[in-house]
């Protein structure tokens, strides 16, 4: 792994780090938060750039991985994608080409480093991310992937800027909102949510990401809460 990648998937590198242990209380809220209608197909966003959505997730399917499950991360972020970035993937086809091109989605699919963990990169950036995000064929997608892991995690851009995370809201089971200490407003973030409502999908929790302690380990804090109001501590 590259340096400047490690703090990207430190569940992998530093597994017995405190911020890893943070990303396992988050993996274990989830589930319990999803007892009686399990969570099968969740999505990440955030209301602005660079809060670290997709550092976020990149780590949460790494710790849902670890757990057993198998895992697909689908990089739906078609305008800045970095999944393939952080776990070292080509890029040359993906969810894109499956929706575009019909290319088989087994074809597109890649093995990760880590056990029961896989990626659908975004593919080549298209002229129309939101159509395509918002098509048919992308719900239909959905449908079949959750046939075939266990678990799908999906990062979609930020849901102010653009529609494309307000669209994808609404195919799957969940969304979590990333806000950046010191970064993210309360506005923003009273938008989203709105955004998200607006679009039939249903906000479960928020991470806030990038709180600094004293102490390297400490660099990240994560915080889960979940939307009917009980709130735990990662």
């Amino acid at each position: 792994m590259k340096n400047g990648d490690k703090r990207h998937l430190i569940t992998f590198s530093s597994p017995k780090s405190p911020i890893a242990e943070a990303y396992r209380t988050l993996r274990t809220n989830i589930h319990f938060s999803g007892l009686d209608s399990p969570y099968r197909t969740i999505m990440v966003t955030s209301a602005g750039p660079d809060e670290g959505k997709s550092t976020t997730l990149a780590n949460l399917a790494v710790a849902m991985a670890q757990a057993g499950s198998r895992v697909l991360l689908v990089d739906c972020d078609l305008r800045k994608p970095v999944q393939h970035k952080i776990f070292e993937l080509p890029n040359q086809k993906g969810l894109t080409n499956v929706l575009v091109e019909q290319l088989k989605v087994n074809e597109a699919i890649q093995a990760t480093r880590i056990n029961n963990l896989s990626l659908l990169s975004s593919g080549p950036i298209p002229p129309n991310p939101s159509e395509l995000l918002g098509s048919q064929r992308m719900n239909e997608l959905v449908k079949f992937l959750a046939d075939e892991f266990d678990i799908i995690l999906f990062d979609s851009p930020p849901a102010v800027a653009v529609t494309d995370a307000a669209l994808l809201s609404a195919q799957v089971d969940g969304v979590i909102l990333v806000l950046r200490a010191g970064v993210a407003r309360i506005e923003m973030a009273k938008q989203v949510k709105e955004l998200i409502e607006k679009a039939n999908g249903k906000i479960i929790g928020t991470v806030l990401y990038g709180i600094n302690f004293s102490g390297e380990d400490y660099h990240y804090y994560y915080y889960y809460g979940e939307k009917k109001g009980r709130k735990v501590n990662a």
